[in-house]
């Protein structure tokens, strides 16, 4: 048997074993390779490094703070020479827009993890404070009125009409009246109930306005959103772009910020030349005028979800938790009674934009004094 030829050529119908395929060399070595392709995802940061370049006024830091996706707190490594970007010694510094910076900060930690060490640096941090750029063109960065022709206001026109302070209403004009200085009156009938003899700054137009009638600092009444029928007078305050999901800011009166879309507008027919001087709030007429004169670079602090700061309740500084980050805005729960509110980033209710803002102000003046 020992000299039989069978024994000596390999089965075509079996597997050659690894002695086999190691003697009969590297011919046979190719037969058992296999190609093997390793994915490796890249961090977002690196993702963020080739995608095509933007305009330069986007080349800052607040272009990926600001968005959605990724408004957080972070801080660069120790030995970073860039100390304009964070708040030192417990100092809060204006983040300063460079043009050649295109540096993007590193991915978040997943929102999975249990690192505690995290979490209580995450509630103690300072906040950032950014210039935020918004604008997108030339004529959006502009706070007047676009110079098209008014639009007629008669009799019998449906229109919205201020019946309280922060309470108007849909209505007729049943008549227009002229006074003896020349002021022009209107007179209106409410859907529900009642008629009020009102100023042209105090009727909106009913139909949705077109977007070349709409600018940041314009005059506006809202739709509430939890009852129809009811409307509320507010400011323009940021126009759709994708740093807010192609949506409109609007300060109400009573310093609400709220995001809409077009439907939910109303443009008042005559407003003030000084916009602001139908606000009755002097605390938020102070801050629309603040706002107004920073846009388009209005100063936002940054938060993130779970971060614990203070924020003016009532007239005192009480403590609450960032619920949620919306573009401009974050909704927050005070600890004492579970109070959830939605606040502008830079609202003065928020104690470390307070805070800038003073310092800021006392540097200033020292500037002036010198």
């Amino acid at each position: 048997m020992a000299d039989s030829p069978c024994e000596s050529v390999p089965s075509r119908k079996k597997t050659p074993s690894k002695r086999t395929q190691l003697e009969n060399g590297s011919d046979s070595l190719r037969l058992i390779k296999k190609a093997v392709v390793v994915l490796t995802r890249l961090p977002e940061y690196k993702i963020s490094a080739l995608r095509p370049p933007t305009p330069q006024q986007f080349y800052s830091e607040d272009e990926v703070l600001s968005s959605s996706d990724s408004d957080m707190q972070w801080e660069p490594e120790g030995d970073s020479s860039d100390s304009d970007s964070v708040a030192s010694n417990n100092k809060q510094k204006t983040a300063k827009p460079k043009k050649s910076d295109t540096t993007r900060p590193p991915p978040p930690a997943p929102t999975g993890s249990n690192n505690n060490n995290n979490n209580d640096n995450m509630n103690e941090v300072t906040p950032i404070i950014i210039s935020s750029a918004f604008a997108y063109c030339s004529h959006e960065t502009t706070k007047v009125r676009p110079n098209l022709p008014e639009e007629e206001v008669k009799v019998d026109m449906m229109v919205l009409a201020r019946k309280k302070p922060m309470r108007w209403q849909r209505g007729k004009i049943v008549e227009i009246v002229t006074k003896e200085d020349g002021r022009v009156k209107y007179k209106v009938s409410f859907e529900e109930k009642g008629k009020s003899l009102v100023s042209g700054h105090h009727i909106a137009f009913d139909p949705t306005p077109k977007l070349e009638q709409l600018y940041v600092g314009a005059r506006v009444v809202v739709q509430c959103q939890d009852n129809k029928f009811r409307f509320q007078p507010g400011v323009l305050a940021e126009l759709p772009s994708r740093k807010n999901r192609l949506r409109f800011l609007v300060f109400l009166d009573d310093h609400t910020p709220v995001y809409v879309g077009l439907p939910l507008l109303h443009l008042v027919c005559r407003p003030l030349e000084d916009v602001l001087e139908d606000i009755p709030d002097s605390f938020h007429k102070h801050f629309m005028k603040r706002y107004l004169k920073d846009w388009p670079y209005p100063h936002l602090t940054q938060y993130r979800a779970g971060q614990s700061l203070n924020v003016e309740l009532t007239g005192v500084q009480q403590r609450c938790e960032v619920q949620v980050v919306d573009c401009s805005l974050i909704q927050v729960v005070f600890q004492d009674n579970q109070q959830k509110e939605w606040i502008h980033r830079g609202s003065l209710r928020l104690e470390h934009m307070a805070r800038f803002l003073e310092l800021k102000a006392g540097g200033e003046r020292n500037d002036d004094s010198e």
